[in-house]
């Protein structure tokens, strides 16, 4: 799972938890249903927001859900889940942006993509995402060769770019591909006056995604020598910072002129969450435990020494525990881990069962203090239907 806009969920009340999630597994069924199983590995959470805005802008009507049979990744649950033009346009708009990224992996000779019959097999699967997006995409009236467009004018600015190019220069096709996507929603929804702020919204919201996977990548793309436009322009890490903060406040005036039937998830993603991703991008927020020392059931020994004496105990180390029962091998141990990582259980679940050993454990943000955490947004409003105390006023320019 890939995106910019990552929330976690102990930040969402339990009723817009379950609208991320439907709109989520909406998106991934999408994809399912109009290009088979393979293509469900393009979900992610960017794509989802197109889902959600378009659901934003109309009326809730009982045939924008349906129940999903059990699936592996809600622990063989069954849920509602979105569907609609909404989910058909976000995968649409998934597909191709995918296949964009796959031919620029494929450029850069990344990982195995060095090797020529694993590029080649890589560029044919990236086209066939280009048809199935497009096929979907004409039939919601969306043409996605503005998508295709922007990509192929990527690879072109990228060769252009030097130390002095503008910065803006280069995000700019990923502007224009994610303000098309934005807008679109818009006519989806019968909203024709939403198209010129989504529009907008859409356009900084690709600005950000550029530059906040420009900043992640920066220092395994020197390491690697691949190409990223911060390096290439010689852009200081302290302008980028600036543009994510125009951009956000750009996105912010945006929504706020776009008139939404629901918007609530809409504003706690591209308002709040999307700020927490440029301030994680830049080192300056995390989501974690508040307090001294490790997490309550985190993995992996607890700092200091192991078998130092207690305070006050008796001198000499102790003994070490008894290594538990039924333990797992490292693989198998590892391929668990993965699965609870893909479904959230290690964040966000309230307990789980240690990968490797077993033992029970609490999810990394079941305790998390979100009083502690508030960094001046407006959960504690109607708007956003969160809770929080932290009384600090908001500031998103929402009525709060």
């Amino acid at each position: 799972m890939f995106g910019i806009v990552r929330p976690c969920t102990h930040r969402l009340t339990e009723g817009l938890k379950a609208e991320w999630m439907a709109h989520l597994c909406g998106l991934c069924l999408a994809l399912r249903a109009d290009h088979g199983q393979f293509a469900r590995i393009v979900t992610n959470y960017d794509g989802l927001i197109v889902s959600v805005l378009t659901e934003a802008q109309t009326e809730r009507t009982a045939a924008q859900r349906r129940t999903a049979g059990p699936c592996p990744l809600r622990s063989m649950r069954t849920a509602p889940v979105a569907r609609g033009e909404g989910a058909r346009l976000a995968a649409a708009v998934s597909l191709v942006l995918a296949s964009a990224k796959v031919r620029d992996h494929v450029a850069d000779r990344d990982g195995l993509l060095k090797r020529r019959p694993v590029a080649a097999a890589a560029r044919r699967v990236a086209a066939g995402w280009d048809r199935a997006g497009a096929r979907t995409g004409a039939e919601l009236g969306f043409d996605t060769a503005v998508l295709v467009d922007a990509v192929d004018r990527q690879t072109g600015l990228e060769s252009l770019a030097g130390p002095g190019t503008p910065l803006l220069t280069v995000t700019e096709p990923t502007e224009t591909a994610t303000a098309a996507a934005f807008a679109h929603t818009a006519v989806l929804a019968g909203r024709p006056q939403n198209a010129v702020p989504l529009g907008e919204a859409g356009r900084l919201f690709g600005r950000l995604a550029h530059l906040l996977d420009a900043v992640e990548d920066r220092e395994a793309d020197a390491a690697s020598g691949a190409w990223n436009p911060l390096t290439a322009t010689g852009t200081p890490l302290t302008e980028a910072r600036r543009l994510c903060d125009d951009a956000l406040h750009g996105v912010r005036l945006a929504m706020r002129d776009a008139q939404f039937t629901d918007g609530r998830l809409a504003h706690v993603l591209l308002v709040h969450e999307l700020r927490r991703s440029v301030d994680r991008a830049f080192g300056s927020a995390a989501c974690a435990h508040p307090g001294d020392g490790q997490p309550s059931g985190s993995f992996g020994p607890p700092p200091g020494n192991p078998f130092a004496p207690a305070p006050g105990g008796p001198s000499g180390p102790p003994l070490p525990p008894e290594p538990p029962r039924n333990r797992r091998g490292l693989i198998a141990g590892c391929l668990v881990w993965a699965g609870l990582a893909c479904t959230c259980q290690l964040c966000c679940a309230g307990s789980f069962n240690d990968p490797w050993s077993g033992q029970e454990r609490e999810g990394l943000c079941h305790k998390a203090d979100c009083d502690e955490w508030c960094d001046g947004c407006c959960q504690g409003c109607d708007c956003c239907g969160n809770c929080c105390s932290c009384g600090d006023g908001c500031d998103c320019g929402c009525d709060c």
